[in-house]
């Protein structure tokens, strides 16, 4: 009987082609990047010829290549969307991450079609809505815990899929506006301009200030290392990390160290198996710690307890060195145990709580040398690196290999000889070649050059696990025809394990239509044109508002809503107070505000839900957009 095993796929992000590439060699099983256009990170755009470059990279490995296509669109752009997805397929892509239910109306390709973050995946029944309108992996919200995932998992049939390392919105995904309505930059269209990462003041309902100038909806960086394990009993198929934006050494890094731990839970548990084919062997040992974080979180998987927000700073502050020792006219000392480097970054924050860096041209011992010396370093002074320039140098190189383990098996023919080389997916390949047969005259010498000229994979994407000689007697065989035996038996294995790559196959949607979860949605539900609308109401939903985007919900409304709650972090939670009489009374969650500059923006909040809603408008100021235009740069196909 055979025993199915659940694949554990490592997804890394793919700033463009080379940082997919790179994300592969790496050990990633599978990678997530920006088309052309309409995805949600506006400035990690690629072009179709890269997309099939990286497509052509991961194939090799029988890793899949996601494109992300997780905006909203409007009307106009509905016929330019859909030849976008049959010019991604063409190229070989593997699936797309969506947010729009517009696009399930669509004469699309039989191409897989995975439910972004953006689609607000909280509860149990909008996971099995997606899983039976055809979606065959969903992105789960990162605030979900680990028993709803459970429930998740119970419920529907799809792969699930949690991130886990990396960046964290504030936001439930999909349900921030506020960068819309303060910038016109939508963050459901791909153009979030971060309002959540600027500082802050926080006042309570009588006035009083709680926190002056601090980055109060920063947060901390997701690490969910100690918790794979427990993610895959749960049900999680898919492990994600973070960061289109982030460069070339923060995808490696954070690659290799995943890629280490999940190969840990694999080898020692047989209801798993890896979703690719190949390991890969680093120079270097992974430390996530050295790559961009604003420190780190679990976040909610366990429930709320532990502080999320970053408010100090949302920049890279890096590991801490010490404390300053000594301040000279050009350097500065500082008792430290770690190791320094010259280039390495150091940082810390001055008289006005401002994280500030410095590069350091020269280490003598603990006495450091920057290229400016600050004028406001202290003694006593906190200092941490945020820039390990060994480290980083090391990253600089190709510091992974990534190989498939191979068979080689030399025999004789009648008329020669005969390679066949087998790869640790069964895949295999024979060729031969008739030349006439010598007795060696040095046989122990002869049959290790064998071995050695067949053993010379090079730069090929196998490695030779084991090479068998089936020899009657040692035979002097040229190394000419050696080599050429053994390249014509790898180019005939990469092309067989092309053609035996087949795409994942896409999913059905049940029938009758499933019905949604509401009857009615309101602009929460990023509703942008009308074959979403179309979508829902044939889902049996008998109201549909229009998007926030539209500028329909002029009134002020949530602009954010967030599990973080401001309440919590400074201890006046009705929930942990619950009981207890202070000074003032019973705690009760009154309203609190932010200001930034001239701006009073609203805090209300929604205990029973354990949500904190941050409250707006579109400002006035706010040019509002017309409505795009029709792209035009895309072939026309049939249909």
């Amino acid at each position: 009987m055979t025993i199915s095993r659940r694949h554990l796929e490592l997804l890394a992000p793919a700033r463009n082609a080379d940082y997919g590439i790179a994300a592969i060699n790496h050990g990633a099983d599978a990678v997530y990047i920006g088309g052309p256009a309409f995805g949600a990170r506006a400035k990690a755009e690629n072009s179709l010829e890269d997309i099939a470059r990286l497509v052509n990279h991961a194939h090799k490995f029988h890793s899949e290549v996601f494109v992300a296509f997780n905006t909203i669109f409007h009307d106009n752009e509905l016929e330019a969307a859909r030849q976008m997805v049959w010019q991604l397929y063409d190229t070989g892509v593997d699936a797309l991450i969506v947010q729009d239910m517009g696009l399930l109306q669509m004469d699309l390709p039989p191409i897989q079609l995975h439910a972004s973050t953006q689609t607000d995946i909280r509860s149990v029944d909008k996971a099995v809505f997606l899983d039976q309108v055809g979606f065959t992996q969903i992105v789960l919200a990162r605030e979900m815990d680990l028993k709803t995932i459970q429930q998740v998992a119970a419920a529907t049939s799809c792969n699930l899929e949690f991130f886990i390392h990396g960046a964290l919105c504030v936001a439930f995904s999909g349900q921030c506006y506020i960068s819309h309505a303060h910038t016109g930059r939508s963050a459901n269209r791909g153009e979030c301009s971060q309002e959540c990462r600027l500082p802050y003041t926080l006042e309570d309902s009588q006035g009083r200030i709680l926190a002056k100038d601090k980055h109060l909806l920063s947060m901390r960086d997701n690490d969910q290392s100690a918790n794979l394990r427990a993610l895959a009993e749960a049900g999680v198929s898919a492990f994600k990390i973070e960061g289109r934006y982030k460069d070339i050494a923060y995808v490696k890094n954070a690659t290799a160290y995943y890629r280490q731990l999940l190969d840990e839970i694999l080898e020692d548990s047989p209801q798993y198996q890896r979703a690719s084919s190949g390991r890969a062997i680093f120079s270097f040992v992974p430390q996530p710690e050295k790559t961009f974080n604003r420190s780190t979180t679990e976040y909610f998987l366990h429930g709320r307890g532990e502080e999320v927000g970053a408010f100090d700073t949302p920049k890279f502050a890096g590991e801490e060195m010490g404390k300053v020792t000594k301040v000279g006219a050009d350097y500065f000392e500082v008792d430290t145990t770690l190791e320094l480097h010259n280039g390495d970054g150091v940082c810390f924050f001055d008289v006005h709580k401002e994280l500030t860096g410095m590069r350091i041209n020269t280490v003598q011992g603990k006495r450091l040398y920057p290229n400016e010396m600050p004028a406001d370093m202290r003694r006593n002074m906190t200092v941490y690196r945020n820039r390990d320039h060994a480290f980083l140098r090391l990253l600089e190189k190709d510091s992974a290999q990534r190989r498939i383990d191979v068979s080689l098996h030399l025999q004789e023919t009648s008329e020669g000889f005969a390679l066949s080389m087998q790869d640790e997916d069964g895949y295999m390949a024979y060729v031969q070649c008739s030349v006439e047969k010598r007795p060696a005259e040095q046989a122990e010498k002869t049959m290790a050059s064998l071995r050695e000229h067949l053993g010379k994979l090079g730069n090929t994407e196998f490695a030779a696990r084991d090479i068998q000689l089936d020899l009657s007697q040692p035979w002097f065989i040229p190394a000419s025809t050696i080599n050429q035996l053994r390249r014509e038996a790898v180019s005939q294995l990469q092309a067989t394990r092309l053609l035996g790559y087949q795409r994942p196959q896409p999913g059905k949607a049940v029938e009758p239509p499933a019905k949604y979860p509401q009857d009615t949605l309101s602009y929460l539900s990023n509703v942008y044109n009308k074959q979403a609308r179309e979508f829902y109401e044939k889902h049996g939903v008998s109201a549909v508002a229009a998007a926030y985007e539209a500028n329909e919900e002029l009134d002020e409304v949530p602009v954010m809503i967030t599990k973080h709650c401001l309440r919590y972090s400074f201890a006046m939670c009705p929930k942990e107070a619950k009981g207890v009489i202070g000074v003032q009374g019973t705690i009760t969650a009154e309203p609190m505000t932010l200001i930034s500059g001239k701006d009073r923006i609203s805090l209300k909040f929604d205990c029973k839900r354990c949500e904190m809603h941050v409250m707006g408008k579109v400002r006035k100021h706010v040019t509002q957009m017309p409505p795009p235009q029709p792209i035009q740069f895309f072939a026309k196909r049939p249909g």
